[in-house]
């Protein structure tokens, strides 16, 4: 269930003494980021504010995550379970979501395959953003942005060349080899439009629809 302003009461709140736990994930990478307890006043305030807040069973107040760092998650969506006593709420942070200033409260060996993708783009938003400060220093990324959106867009298309080559070839260990050099060609061509992987994505649900 997609929760609102007019479906509060069909949560289950009488189970938890009217707390719910709140499992936030980023909308972007997939990667979960951390849990917290939320009571009526928080969720309307989340969704009000636009700002993941939680009720603080420590401090006894609602507690808006990154009022202090300025870490802020903003909200994306929230969805309660088949129970209606547990949320999921999709948000984008805006720094470390850890108080340990890690991305996210778990650190597993391994995070969702397609986060890797969005890793990459923040690696290269980053050279491009050191780039525009004069500090980039000698990273390839840096000097293909430097070099023009003609030298970005010819290195996806001599890439995509090779990924069908390997692919007639029947090459896999080339085929997978150019395809991630095609997908790293890719994000950067994208970089240089300033747009992100997330605007690809918006196209493909698009068709989906």
């Amino acid at each position: 269930m997609i929760v609102d302003g007019k479906n509060l009461d069909q949560l289950a709140w009488q189970k938890m003494e009217d707390l719910l736990p709140a499992i936030v994930q980023d909308s972007i990478s997939g990667r979960v980021l951390m849990q917290g307890y939320m009571n009526r006043e928080a969720l309307t305030h989340t969704m009000q504010s636009g700002q993941v807040t939680f009720f603080s069973r420590s401090k006894q107040r609602l507690w808006t995550k990154g009022e202090s760092s300025g870490h802020v998650l903003e909200l994306v969506s929230v969805t309660a379970d088949c129970d209606q006593d547990s949320l999921l709420v999709l948000a984008k942070p805006h720094g470390p979501t850890c108080h340990l200033g890690t991305e996210s409260c778990w650190l597993p060996p391994e995070f969702p395959a397609i986060s890797e993708l969005i890793e990459l783009e923040n690696t290269v938003k980053q050279r491009k953003a050191e780039l525009a400060n004069g500090d980039a220093g000698s990273s390839y990324t840096a000097e293909l942005l430097a070099s023009g959106i003609r030298r970005c867009a010819q290195k996806v298309g001599e890439e995509g060349v090779e990924v069908a080559l390997a692919a007639v070839a029947q090459d896999d260990d080339a085929l997978l080899n150019e395809s991630a050099d095609l997908l790293y060609h890719l994000t950067v061509v994208l970089q240089a439009r300033d747009l992100q992987l997330s605007d690809v994505i918006d196209v493909l649900r698009a068709r989906k629809k």
